[in-house]
């Protein structure tokens, strides 16, 4: 009977250990990302800043999911942080309504989530993620548009196809065609997979897009300006949790170090490196950081 319970004992002792060997270590931080590509180029740019910059070990537990997944994982404490975009914050996670001001909404997400959440906006990256209209070569080489206010004009001889959520959303098609008066000959709703495909074959002549996507230049559309400000911010920044950032307080300085430096532009050659040309996303990342005297 004695050997039963001693043997017992230690079989707890050996559980409990295991269960606490499986925890997070505490010189360990955990990177999280969505399920898209220019978010598992971001993660692994973080990762990687963290990795060559301090003596922390990272886990790297990218395309995690959509943004419930990813800020649910942040909250829990399974993941220490991941990049996020201000709008999102703003409307998808807070549930208020949309502006327009960049600067306002970076304000307003960094002051609610320390408050509600107890998580930390940093330095926005530089790119805004938001959504933008593309129009095709053909179209380009016969008006010449420019912005989304060049589309005025031309837009009654033009085919517009987008995401049946574009067609309905406020910040989509009823918006911007109260905003900018501009009628299309039609409106063609469809899967986002399919919108460049059609436009390549001519079956639309403009599409929706999100202004980072790197489909647009293995396409070779012509990105419009949004010269009325209607869409609203989606500027990337790293979302980190506080107590991590107490935690380890270096890595404020080591994060922000990619404060401004990717503008939309860089943002879509680097998912075009992946979206188009098959390169490794890590590889990408870690390219543009050395390109920069981020790491070497």
């Amino acid at each position: 009977m004695r050997k039963k319970i001693i043997s017992a004992i230690l079989t707890l002792v050996i559980i409990s250990a295991l269960i606490s060997g499986c925890g997070k270590s505490s010189d360990t931080v955990v990177i999280g990302s969505k399920n898209f590509t220019e978010q598992i180029i971001m993660g692994n740019m973080l990762a990687t800043l963290i990795e060559k910059n301090t003596d922390l070990k990272v886990d790297r537990k990218l395309n995690l999911g959509g943004t419930d997944v990813a800020f649910n994982a942040l909250k829990s404490g399974d993941i220490d942080m991941y990049v996020e975009y201000t709008g999102t914050g703003l409307v998808n996670i807070l549930k208020k309504p949309t502006q327009n001001n960049s600067d306002a909404v970076y304000n307003e997400v960094k002051k609610d989530f320390k408050e509600k959440y107890n998580l930390d906006w940093l330095e926005p990256i530089g790119f805004n993620n938001t959504y933008t209209l593309a129009v095709s070569p053909s179209v380009e080489e016969k008006y010449h548009p420019k912005t989304i206010s060049d589309l005025k004009k031309i837009s009654n001889n033009l085919v517009l196809g987008c995401t049946m959520e574009f067609t309905e959303r406020p910040d989509g098609y009823p918006g911007l065609k109260k905003t900018y008066d501009i009628e299309f000959k039609s409106v063609k709703g469809m899967d986002s997979g399919l919108r460049y495909p059609a436009i390549e074959k001519g079956d639309v002549d403009v599409i929706d897009a999100f202004s980072t996507d790197g489909m647009l230049k293995a396409y070779n559309l012509t990105v419009l300006e949004d010269d009325k400000n209607f869409f609203p911010p989606y500027y990337a920044a790293p979302l980190v949790r506080d107590d991590t950032l107490k935690k380890h307080p270096e890595l404020k300085d080591v994060l922000n170090k990619l404060a401004g430096q990717i503008n939309d532009e860089t943002m879509r050659e680097l998912n075009y490196k992946v979206d188009k040309l098959g390169e490794d996303p890590r590889t990408v990342a870690d390219d543009f950081l050395k390109s920069k005297g981020l790491i070497k």
